[in-house]
């Protein structure tokens, strides 16, 4: 925005500092700037701005538009002569408490002061816009409130200004933060204009070079004007996300990640994103080496509007679970609030926000199609991404579950179709349900894997944050398909194919053995004891807790819920006693005596060892039996 579009997000007043140079008084008028509402600085001052450093994005802005609509206006012929330098200049005078926004753009004349600056809220960007839009011209404003965003920290500012109209006299406006003004008729020897600002005592802060720089580095780091601040050029006027896709390098791409974030590594890949129409969006959105985490990062994408930084809080643009991204968006036709610094919802938010999503899709597809094996290894990270994407967004999800990959025990990767077709010949159950067998953590599950390697049964590993929910919205969606947790059954149950197994034990002895274990061991009903027929060579006793209430407890784990009926009951599990081990007929066979209920306890405390249940003194106790039979 120029000096005719500015926001608002400036008040306080100033001291008249020593007389610019070239610059001789010639006449003064003095006047009260056009308000519908008597206390409007104060209002601009203490909220319509959240931050009081955006004073500096938007004094800049309006130079750095005051320059593009020079240049529109002399490649069409309406401004003559030579251009010259139209970098735009920053001052700090430490020792005067001001601070100077210079620039060589199109300026003012005393009319167009009284038009823009006087009467708050009119936006010459608007006028400026519609009289030239079809000409490509491009500039950053649009509310006409940003010049008075320097009210926030200063007493006082002057604009001392001369428009680039033949015959143009300067023109000097000054205010105390009042709503009243001065405007005096100054010679100014070049077109162009100047903001001095003078420090309020509440706001010396921003007297300090190093606060301006950052600052500077937050906002202005992209504008496509070169913005000077102690004697060096601070901006990378062109960005690579302002070039075509096909112009740019990978290794350019990966220098400008460098440059956005300056110790991360290396990103896995990129999408390059330039639409023109129904609405012009452009960026660079990088996917970061991320591996097993879930929370997203914020603060990663940032949001421009034709380069000037609006705001790194992105989330109603950007779906969710693409908040794992890094990089930058940048697009004129996003809505902002009066004082650019969130977002507004509208149709083309919804719009933008669609049209992402699709551009993730297509280049996880795009490149799982060119390069498995690249895909493939790259897994560990895009998998975070794209179950998170499958889990919230069904668009995606009917998308992505054509690339989605799972990993087995061996290493290798299959889409959820092929491992499917892999696996349905030998884990197909009496209800023609394929089942995956999974593992959360292939170290503690080891017995168990190891039990079902034995029947020819496949095992993927499932240890991410995010895969008990992607298992439910998988197993919900995806026909044929049940997934099962290699602890959840005994091995004959996990993959039930109704086939009859009979007991080396009698009926009664099965029932004898049980009714053993409960009267010594079921522990209020926290441990619920069955007999089944299993191979000889399977475990004596398997501890299992139940399916459906270790997945609501895992999902109530992850989703942070309170106290309720799972939090404060104590776990519960199926204790499987296998008829047909060896243990079973010889305990089957001993009469009642303390040297039974020791094996039973040993073989049950090996149980819950096995399980990570058996401490404090049980394990003790445990130890030292074991310890006495070694002796």
């Amino acid at each position: 925005m120029v000096f005719g579009q500015f926001d608002s997000e400036t008040l306080r007043g100033t001291q008249f500092e020593k007389p610019t140079p070239n610059i001789n008084f010639i006449m003064a008028t003095k006047g009260n700037i056009s308000v519908h509402t008597e206390n409007i600085f104060p209002i601009i001052k203490k909220f319509l701005y959240s931050d009081h450093e955006i004073f500096l994005r938007e004094l800049v802005s309006n130079a750095v538009d005051a320059t593009q609509k020079l240049k529109t206006l002399a490649s069409s012929g309406e401004a003559k002569g030579e251009l010259g330098d139209l970098k735009i200049t920053i001052k700090l005078d430490k020792e005067a408490k001001t601070l100077h926004i210079i620039d060589s753009g199109l300026g003012m004349d005393e009319e167009e002061v009284g038009k823009y600056i006087n009467q708050i809220a009119f936006s010459s960007a608007e006028e400026f816009l519609e009289k030239y839009q079809e000409k490509g011209a491009q500039v950053i404003g649009h509310f006409g409130l940003g010049f008075y965003s320097a009210f926030m920290v200063a007493q006082k500012v002057e604009l001392i200004t001369k428009s680039y109209k033949e015959g143009a006299t300067g023109v000097k406006w000054s205010c105390d933060g009042s709503t009243e003004f001065e405007i005096t008729h100054f010679e100014k020897a070049e077109r162009g204009t100047e903001v001095i600002l003078h420090f309020a005592e509440d706001s010396m802060e921003f007297n300090e070079s190093f606060k301006i720089k950052s600052i500077l580095d937050k906002y202005c780091k992209f504008l496509p004007i070169e913005i000077e601040f102690e004697e060096k050029i601070i901006n990378n006027t062109k960005p690579l996300w302002t070039k075509t896709p096909a112009e740019c390098t990978k290794e350019e791409y990966e220098a400008f990640y460098k440059e956005l974030y300056l110790f991360s590594e290396t990103p896995l890949f990129w999408i390059h994103l330039n639409v023109d129409y129904p609405f012009k969006l452009t960026g660079i959105l990088y996917f970061p080496k991320i591996k097993n985490e879930f929370e997203p990062t914020k603060n990663k994408i940032q949001l421009y509007s034709n380069q000037v930084f609006v705001t790194d809080s992105v989330q109603d643009i950007v779906p969710e679970f693409l908040m794992l991204l890094h990089g930058v968006i940048d697009s004129p036709d996003i809505p902002l609030n009066v004082s650019r610094s969130y977002l507004q919802s509208d149709g083309n938010v919804k719009k933008i926000n669609s049209h992402i999503t699709k551009k993730v899709a297509d280049k996880l597809e795009e490149i799982f199609k060119a390069d498995r094996l690249e895909y493939n290894s790259k897994w560990e990270s895009v998998g975070t991404f794209v179950k998170y994407g499958m889990i919230s967004e069904e668009k995606f999800y009917e998308r992505a579950v054509k690339f989605c990959l799972m990993q087995n025990k061996a290493n290798d990767y299959f889409t959820i179709e092929e491992y499917k077709e892999k696996v349905a010949s030998t884990q197909t159950d009496k209800d023609k349900k394929v089942v995956f067998l999974y593992s959360n953590d292939m170290v503690a599950h080891d017995s168990f894997i190891r039990t079902v390697e034995q029947r020819g049964y496949d095992v993927i590993k499932m240890d991410g944050v995010l895969d008990n929910h992607f298992i439910s919205n998988v197993e919900h969606k995806f026909e044929g398909v049940t997934w099962k947790r290699v602890d959840s059954e005994s091995i004959d149950k996990l993959i039930d194919k109704d086939i009859k197994k009979e007991s080396v034990l009698s009926d009664a002895d099965q029932s004898s053995l049980k009714e053993g274990y409960e009267k010594q061991f079921a522990n209020n009903g926290q441990f619920k004891f069955e007999t089944e027929a299993l191979a000889p060579d399977d475990q004596f006793m398997t501890l299992i807790k139940p399916e459906w209430e270790r997945r609501m407890k895992e999902m109530q784990k992850m989703q942070g819920m309170g106290m309720d009926i799972f939090g404060v009951m104590p776990d519960s599990y199926n204790v499987v006693i296998n008829s047909n081990h060896a243990l079973s007929r010889k305990l089957a066979k001993l009469e009642e005596s303390e040297e039974k209920t020791q094996l039973m306890k040993q073989a049950f405390d090996l149980a819950k060892l096995s399980q990570n249940l058996l401490q404090g003194e049980e394990l003790t106790n445990f130890i030292r039996r074991n310890s006495e039979k070694l002796a």
